[in-house]
């Protein structure tokens, strides 16, 4: 299943009335920086669902909630407000490639294990600094890779894949920068940061499970674990492997496939197959559902396209567009 339309009108409520005992699980893919279409889908989500269930539903961000929208600063408030207005829910936040640089950024990823610190991880990607105009300026000797590019001044000017203009780096960080009151590239961003926001990156996690989410299938009901990571897992790489990575944040790692990976991580890796599990991510800029593989990124952060979520069990597409009767 994937979708092509952005509006859509439903008088369905989505309740558990038939399976009371299942529980809400709500995903929600990449926000980017849009303060209106976060709004306006977790409205849609609060009006298409059964009270009750809403309340104490387990939401998951998918990750990706700065940069190209211009208002990175206004999401995270309202995420973090989340907690303490819905105090029943479970808020699971992901960090998404975007997320992970700017934590690199502000200085607030872990540390490298071992004390190894970050300049190693830069080597082996040292071909494209050039191009991609590393940030030089206060602090960037003991920062992250992704760090650099982040806050880097790209030379190309027009990204040939999304036929857009790369906004300040080549991860489109200026609206971010703005959105702090500084301009794209200044160290002072770090102190523009609030200690809040600088908590809420680095509180982000790199892989979430779930064990005894149902989804509806064509063949009934069906009991899975989900594992909810921003890209998704590798293939042919062994799972345990990478979920033990994931879950240390292993910050060694200059690049990190789970993140930002692209086909390498669009399928489910076969050792998975064994057993009902649901892989759900962001990224791909796509809305992508197939058997149980979930891909919730139909906005990429373009701002003429929405932001979606979906709902298990039901597995309906919930976006900031849809006009609820």
């Amino acid at each position: 299943m994937s979708s092509s339309s952005d509006t859509t009108t439903t008088s369905t409520t989505l309740t558990s009335t038939t399976n009371k005992n299942k529980k809400l699980v709500i995903c929600i893919g990449d926000i980017h920086g849009y303060i209106t279409k976060l709004q306006n889908v977790w409205s849609n989500l609060e009006s298409a669902t059964d009270p009750h269930d809403f309340k104490t539903a387990t939401i998951i961000f998918l990750g990706d909630y700065c940069d190209r929208g211009p208002n990175t600063r206004d999401v995270i408030d309202f995420l973090i407000s989340l907690p303490s207005r819905y105090p029943n829910q479970t808020h699971i936040f992901l960090a998404g490639n975007h997320d992970f640089a700017f934590a690199a950024f502000v200085g607030v990823l872990p540390p490298a294990a071992g004390g190894e610190g970050f300049r190693g991880g830069w080597r082996e990607y040292e071909e494209s600094e050039e191009r991609e105009g590393w940030f030089k300026g206060e602090g960037y000797e003991e920062m992250h890779l992704q760090g650099r590019r982040w806050a880097g001044n790209i030379t190309v000017k027009v990204n040939t894949v999304k036929g857009t203009e790369y906004q300040g780096s080549i991860y489109d960080a200026a609206p971010t920068f703005e959105s702090y009151g500084v301009p794209h590239g200044s160290a002072d961003l770090i102190k523009a940061v609030p200690d809040s926001h600088k908590k809420f990156l680095a509180d982000l996690i790199w892989v979430h499970e779930e064990d005894d989410v149902f989804v509806n299938t064509e063949d009934g009901v069906e009991c899975c674990k989900l594992i909810a990571v921003h890209a998704g897992l590798e293939k042919g790489v062994d799972v345990k492997q990478q979920l033990q990575m994931l879950k240390s944040r292993d910050t060694r790692v200059p690049k990190v496939p789970q993140l930002s990976g692209r086909m390498n991580v669009w399928e489910i890796p076969e050792e998975l197959r064994t057993s009902p599990t649901i892989i759900v991510s962001g990224h791909h800029g796509k809305l992508h559902v197939e058997g149980l593989r979930l891909i919730i990124d139909q906005g990429g952060g373009y701002a003429h396209k929405p932001v979606a979520a979906i709902v298990l069990p039901s597995m309906k597409i919930i976006r900031d567009t849809d006009v609820l009767a």
